[in-house]
C-alpha cells in the first residue's frame, strides 16, 4: 500500500465518523512527533503516538497502542498481560508497515486495518483535541479524542502507559 492511499484511507474514515477534523501539512523530516510539536507550536501534552507491538512469545500477534507522547507505553507489563502473550516487543519498522501499511512517523489509528487491536490509553480520552498522524509523514491530524471510538477493535485501558519522568 503507498502512503497516498493511506491518508486518503485517513481522510474516508474521519469524513465517515462526521467529527470536526483539521489536516495539519508538514514537512516529512519534521513527522516525528517531538519535530514536529516543536517545529509547528503544538504541544507534546496534546499529541499522541500509535505504537505498533508484536509478540515474541507466541509469535504473530499484534495490536496498536494510542498513548500521548509525554508518557512511555507499559508494554512489558499492562500491554503484555492484556493481550495475553509471554513476550512483547515494540515492532519493528518493517513490521509496523507490513501489518499497518504506514512509515513510522505516519502511523495512524484512522486507518489501521479492522482486526487489528487498537489499546488506547485513557489519559488521550481526557483531552479536548489531539493531534493523531496522518497516515504518512506530510500530515497530521488534529482532532477530538471521540473519533478514537468510533474505529473498530478499539478498547479503553487505564494507564496503558505510564508517565515519563
Amino acid at each position: 500500500m503507498d502512503v497516498v492511499a493511506a491518508e486518503q484511507r485517513v481522510l474516508n474514515v474521519l469524513d465517515s465518523i462526521g467529527k470536526p477534523y483539521e489536516v495539519i501539512a508538514c514537512d516529512p523530516s519534521y513527522a516525528d512527533t517531538a519535530e514536529f510539536c516543536a517545529r509547528y507550536g503544538y504541544p507534546l501534552e496534546h499529541s499522541a503516538n500509535t505504537i505498533v507491538v508484536a509478540s515474541k512469545r507466541p509469535p504473530g500477534h499484534h495490536a496498536a497502542c494510542i498513548v500521548l507522547a509525554t508518557t512511555r507505553l507499559d508494554v512489558n507489563k499492562k500491554v503484555r498481560d492484556h493481550l495475553g502473550v509471554r513476550k512483547l516487543s515494540f515492532a519493528s519498522p518493517e513490521a509496523t508497515r507490513e501489518v499497518t501499511g504506514m512509515m513510522i512517523g505516519g502511523v495512524t489509528a484512522l486507518a489501521l486495518p479492522p482486526s487489528l487491536p487498537l489499546l488506547v490509553d485513557d489519559r488521550v480520552m481526557d483531552l479536548d483535541w489531539v493531534i493523531l498522524g496522518g497516515g504518512g509523514r506530510s500530515s497530521k491530524i488534529k482532532t477530538s479524542p471521540e473519533v478514537l471510538l468510533e474505529l473498530p477493535a478499539v478498547e479503553v485501558i487505564k494507564d496503558l502507559a505510564r508517565a515519563d519522568p
